[in-house]
């Protein structure tokens, strides 16, 4: 029942969990991919955006899933990202799709704007 209840405040202990476990995947890692993958993951985690918990999760499941299968095959980091670090991450986080914390102040921009275009005829 107290889980319930702190879930209803803090959102899927199970979530959490399964993050913290693709985090410590990360953390594993080694290096140089530990810290690409480490530097996605913050900059997702800024970036991304979804609101939708068990899609994040698994943006992070698959990040871990990803760099680890590329660190056992000797991928390099470049190979992965390209040229564009900040392109690979936003086309990564867009893959996820899903709805995103900005989509609610851009229909509120969009229903504003309509709102005053309505006013200018006055």
């Amino acid at each position: 029942m107290a889980a319930k209840w702190i879930e209803t405040i803090t959102g899927s202990l199970e979530q959490k969990k399964q993050y913290k476990q693709a985090k410590t995947r990360i953390e594993a890692l080694p290096e140089p991919h530990r810290s690409a993958a480490s530097a996605l993951n913050r900059y997702l985690m800024y970036y991304g955006g979804v609101t939708d918990g068990d899609t994040i999760v698994q943006m992070f499941v698959d990040l871990a899933d990803l760099w680890e299968r590329a660190a056992i095959d000797g991928t390099p980091v470049s190979a992965i990202v390209g040229d564009d670090p900040v392109e690979f991450a936003e086309a990564y986080a867009q893959a996820y799709g899903g709805a995103q914390w900005i989509d609610k102040e851009r229909t509120r921009l969009v229903k504003a704007i309509d709102a005053a275009k309505k006013g200018e005829g006055r």
